[in-house]
């Protein structure tokens, strides 16, 4: 049989780079549930007429499941979900009867997506959202909280795994909406669209989109790229907004919005979010507060977690469930990090201690101290063969075990570090291994630089 060829757009890791996928997710998921989130998973698969809800493009990305062998006329119209928040709505719909309300969900799930692989965007790919949703309504305090939850996570996984920081960018809907109708402007969802190429094309080209495509004024055009070219990591960006010389009872209610938003983190995490009025999210359905976030240093791999404000996303056509949510891209961001080799794994296997087998007569001794050691949660396997002991210790070295275990009559022996040569008797029932090679550890270039 030829060797298979990878697919592309569909990652796999090897177990030392699972390894690092695995502390970042248990890392995020202890971080959303310390901030009280509860975990939910939904099926991989929707009907497409709801998953075509999220705008005609989606048409392109997704991806149709059919039974190989099923009659033609037995099509289920089914499609792989290409995020988790389509999927997160109808579950709302679907058992709202059984959830309190506000309803705190984090969920950590695979997604798929027919588009063009590339550093950064993937086929199959895994996510990890948090969503607080309200019944009928939702206090704006949420969109103070949800990012904060999320940097949390963010500077805990840069804290103690040693993944690069982050820079969250925040704007409000709301502010863009009520300055552009400030400026009498009707196509609010043609400039919103526009003016988030900003980055992308620049100002003048900005300019000229928003008086050949939409119509305006050379002074409208002007002003939208006067309030884009703003960004702040405090509140001065309101008196700026104002210095701009638009009026709007919307503008205002936008300002005071994103002011609390950015004063919260500021006061909670330091150097974390800016205000950034170009900030426009693509997604219609977005209402107030929106936000994306970049790995300082890797800015070319875009937005690696987004969201905001949604105050009709879900609804039953009686009740209307509210809510903020943002979305963190776990494989967008390690993809590139692990084949750069920024980030890997102390060892390939969570094994501390091989447990060497002097002869096959005797390999109950050794599977007896290794279930000892793993009582006391110290990961140890026993030696596949009774090879010479070099061999057994050459085989612990090349899978980067940092101990082998030598048995004796009375089903103590001796522990070797195969690191320092460092050989001494030891009790499984009391013996410790230094904590740091009790489990494989995260290592990252920046925190061997620091």
């Amino acid at each position: 049989m030829p060797r298979p060829k990878p697919l592309s757009g569909f990652p796999e890791f090897l177990p030392e780079a699972r390894i690092v996928e695995q502390h970042v997710l248990q890392q995020l998921q202890r971080t959303f549930e310390l901030h009280g989130f509860a975990s939910i998973e939904t099926r991989a698969v929707e009907p497409l007429d709801r998953l075509n809800k999220g705008g005609e493009e989606i048409d392109k990305e997704v991806y149709v499941v059919r039974r190989l062998h099923a009659a033609d006329d037995a099509t289920d119209e089914l499609g792989m979900h290409f995020d988790l928040t389509v999927p997160f709505a109808r579950y709302v719909l679907e058992n709202s009867g059984h959830l309190q309300f506000p309803f705190r969900r984090y969920q950590i799930q695979k997604v798929w997506r027919g588009e063009r692989p590339q550093e950064g965007r993937y086929r199959e790919f895994t996510q990890a959202d948090i969503d607080i949703v309200g019944n009928g309504a939702l206090a704006d305090h949420h969109d103070v909280e949800l990012p904060l939850v999320l940097l949390d996570a963010l500077e805990r996984l840069h804290r103690d795994l040693g993944l690069p920081p982050v820079l969250m960018r925040a704007n409000n809907r709301r502010l863009a909406q009520g300055f552009y109708l400030g400026l009498e402007i009707s196509d609010i969802a043609g400039v919103l669209r526009i003016v988030d190429k900003y980055d992308k094309i620049g100002p003048d080209s900005v300019r000229e989109l928003l008086i050949a495509e939409l119509g305006l004024s050379d002074a409208q055009a002007k002003s939208c790229t006067a309030l884009a070219e703003i960004s702040t990591a405090d509140e001065s960006f309101v008196d700026r907004v104002r210095a701009l010389g638009v009026r709007n009872e919307l503008l205002e209610t936008g300002l005071e919005q994103l002011a609390a938003v950015v004063r919260a983190a500021a006061e909670q995490v330091p150097g974390r979010m800016v205000a950034d009025l170009k900030i426009a999210r693509g997604l219609d359905y977005y209402t107030g507060t929106v936000y994306e976030t970049e790995l300082v240093g890797y800015e070319s791999l875009g937005s690696i977690a987004s969201g905001g404000r949604y105050d009709a996303l879900a609804s039953d056509g009686r009740t209307t469930y509210p809510g903020v949510g943002i979305s963190f891209g776990v494989t967008r961001t390690l993809v590139p990090l692990l084949a750069k080799g920024h980030l890997t794994a102390s060892r390939p296997v969570p094994t501390c201690v091989l447990v060497a087998v002097e002869s096959e007569e005797t390999r109950g001794q050794a599977i007896s101290v290794a279930g000892k050691l793993r009582k006391r949660g110290i990961s140890a396997e026993v030696a596949p063969k009774a090879d010479k002991f070099g061999k057994q210790i050459r085989y612990a070295d090349r899978r980067s075990i940092p101990y082998v275990w030598f048995t004796s009559a009375d089903a103590g022996g001796e522990v070797k570090d195969i690191r320092t040569g460092e050989q001494l008797p030891a009790d499984p029932a009391r013996w410790q291994p230094d904590d740091q090679d009790l489990h494989p550890r995260i290592i990252s270039v920046w925190s061997e630089r620091s």
